[in-house]
């Protein structure tokens, strides 16, 4: 397949994937699935972007909680709650000390257990809580944060399709992604994600940086607990990983010790 034709459908693949965009789906293969991967991070930025704006622009009208919220149950419309429904389904399946299969088998139920609601509503409070903090800072970084946090968390997603890493299941999201990501796409996504964290503490522009690695960090070490658990990545794992990473992130940000 022409180089330009696997980024075009890989570009494709990463916005149906992490977003609602209106884009007509293109080929999806694991050549495809890669280059989707490797450019979540760029998705989450645009997605940040997004965010970012209206929480500014809410802030301005509104009080720096409401304004949070909203910005919140935004980021989940317009990511059609596919990662905090990986987040909960996740969070069920560790709680049930189940391994392999049958922990599989708790992840495809439909309903949400109390380790899954207890997790949604710790994350989307910690989120809320730091976004009404960052409404009331710096115009740009504020901005920058959000930008950095949500491409952080997508990040995520391609630390966990990295090469090396299995797949749960032989059929679904997990095993058309895993292994497709090289380290070279993982470097640059990092270095691209730590210099877009700088101007998120304006008096501390080591701090951004140090954040989003760390949430990284934890995220790395989290996935390896994960593959021991259930042999391997599913879709929900990606999603669980996206939200606990971009709610380090965001903590990390707004640390002032």
């Amino acid at each position: 397949m022409p180089t330009e034709a696997r980024l075009a459908d890989g570009i494709r693949l990463a916005l149906t994937t992490f977003t609602t965009a209106p884009v007509r789906a293109g080929r999806v293969d694991r050549a495809a699935a890669g280059t989707a991967m490797a450019l979540a991070p760029l998705v989450g930025a645009l997605l940040g972007a997004v965010l970012g704006g209206v929480l500014l622009l809410t802030g301005a009208l509104a009080p720096p909680l409401v304004a949070a919220v909203v910005t919140v149950g935004l980021g989940a419309l317009l990511t059609r709650g596919l990662h905090l429904d990986g987040l909960a389904d996740t969070m069920d399946a560790l709680g049930s000390y189940r391994r392999g299969p049958a922990a599989l088998e708790i992840m495809k139920q439909p309903d949400v257990g109390p380790f899954g609601v207890v997790a949604l509503v710790v994350v989307l409070l910690l989120q809320s809580a730091v976004l009404a903090e960052l409404a009331g800072r710096d115009t740009l970084a504020a901005f920058a944060a959000v930008v950095a946090a949500s491409a952080a968390g997508r990040l995520a997603v391609g630390l966990a399709c990295r090469r090396g890493v299995p797949a749960a299941r032989p059929e679904g999201l997990g095993a058309l992604v895993a292994g497709t990501v090289g380290w070279c796409a993982l470097a640059l996504g990092a270095v691209a994600v730590a210099l877009a964290a700088v101007p998120a503490v304006p008096d501390r522009p080591w701090q951004g940086p140090l954040a989003v690695l760390g949430a990284l960090a934890v995220a790395a070490g989290l996935l390896r607990h994960l593959v021991r658990r259930f042999g391997g990545i599913t879709g929900d794992v990606l999603g669980a990983l996206v939200e606990v990473v971009t709610t380090l992130s965001y903590l990390g940000l707004v640390l002032t010790g």
